[in-house]
């Protein structure tokens, strides 16, 4: 059985996964990326592009390729018991990008992906066995056949299904949620105040409205969940469900109008204890951490995995001693391994931060005791005239990222 070698092996074509390889291959660094799925539609519809990712990208041109198509976020406004009860302002931040960029997420993996290597595409890995020279991986291709790879270094960036491939290496932390939500987008969307988006809050629980490209909107809303009788709610069909609850949360009967369909979804969260294994295995993204899509940091988190780990990884690679490190052991020297580590550290600590503002988000998303909402938002109306309304500010911009803290946000 014949092996193909390679110096980074990525797992994975999602948009950290894409970025790596991009990176890497920008920075001099030989790269492979694997992907199970045969074509480019994305698995997910993230899409909130943060100011510390915006940032980030920078340098390989996927900022100004995502900015070309993306609609432009500077505010949001939460709405309680009838009434705009604060406002978020991402403007008032001393950020290069003074915004949310949305766009749909098949947008943000071409801009990643643009100068990138080709995935291999229809390849299932199957097996990763770490060796003290590096990594062997054994994968199935759409035929069925067997193949193998060898890497100094291998990056799995395939969300929940890298974790299973890691499940022997890796050990972490798992929670689900009991929330569901219903989420469609529309082409219109009547009423709804330009680059600002609406999160609704109250006895019913969260409803949401962002902007898209082109005038359209993403609505989001929290429904309620009958463990024991799951088929009746898909009975009152999903699209009169999210219509209802736009209409009675939002009071917005116009916008209600436009909905004709939804999908659903549950959040979970799940955290690795590590994010490198032996200096040769690597996780990012939704591999690594998984958290909770309400407050949209879940892609912003792996995609600034990626373009920080890819600048460590080229380190390596670098110098005097490149043919030396080529023949060692695959974590390379002890300022590598350092690097590598110091590289794992800030990661854990971001993608722990970003999970605890996920579970308050999720909570704060809940239906409020009806006794209590108008007294609640009063509360949060109070507390986001004062000083503290700097905290969400930061918070909703990635700002207590480790990476938002470097040089890539600062201003120029």
């Amino acid at each position: 059985m014949s092996i193909t070698a390679c110096d980074v092996l990525v797992v994975g074509a999602g948009p950290s996964g894409s970025l790596v390889a991009s990176e890497l291959h920008r920075l001099g660094v030989e790269v492979v990326v694997l992907e199970q799925r045969a074509d480019a539609s994305p698995g997910s519809r993230a899409i909130g592009v943060h100011p510390p990712v915006l940032a980030a990208l920078e340098a390989g041109g996927a900022t100004e390729r995502i900015l070309a198509e993306a609609v432009r976020i500077p505010r949001g406004i939460a709405v309680a018991a009838g009434r705009t009860v604060g406002e978020v302002r991402f403007d008032r931040r001393p950020s290069r990008f003074p915004f949310v960029a949305s766009v749909p997420q098949a947008v943000t993996e071409a801009a990643v992906a643009a100068y990138g290597p080709l995935p291999v595409r229809g390849v299932r890995v199957v097996g990763v066995h770490p060796t003290p020279e590096g990594v062997h991986v054994h994968a199935l291709d759409a035929d069925g056949a067997s193949r193998t790879w060898f890497a100094r270094t291998l990056i799995v960036a395939a969300g929940a299904s890298g974790r299973r491939l890691l499940s022997g290496l890796f050990t972490g932390r798992s929670r689900s949620y009991p929330d569901r939500y219903l989420m469609t987008d529309l082409s219109a969307a009547p009423g709804q105040p330009e680059g600002t988006a609406v999160i609704t809050l109250g006895a019913c629980g969260v409803a949401e409205s962002f902007p898209l490209p082109g005038g359209r909107r993403r609505l989001v809303a929290r429904i309620a969940s009958d463990p024991e009788h799951p088929n009746a709610e898909r009975a009152a069909g999903d699209g009169e469900r999210l219509a209802e609850a736009i209409a009675t949360r939002m009071l917005a009967p116009a916008l209600a109008a436009h909905v004709a369909e939804a999908s659903r979804f549950s959040i979970r969260r799940v955290l690795l204890d590590r994010m490198v294994f032996a200096g040769s295995v690597i996780a990012i993204g939704d591999a690594a951490h998984e958290v909770s899509p309400i407050g949209g940091q879940g892609m912003n988190l792996g995609l600034l995995d990626a373009a920080t780990l890819a600048p460590v990884l080229a380190q390596a690679r670098r110098g005097p001693h490149r043919d030396r490190q080529r023949r060692s052991a695959p974590d390379g020297d002890g300022s590598h391994r350092a690097a590598l580590a110091r590289w794992e550290r800030g990661r854990l600590a971001s993608a722990r931060t970003a999970a605890r503002l996920a579970a308050f988000n999720t909570s704060l998303g809940r239906p409020w005791p009806r006794r209590l909402a108008s007294v609640s938002a009063a509360a949060l109306d109070a507390a986001l005239r004062t000083p503290l309304a700097g905290l969400p500010e930061r918070a909703y911009a990635m700002g207590f990222d480790r990476a938002a803290r470097g040089a890539a946000d600062r201003l120029p």
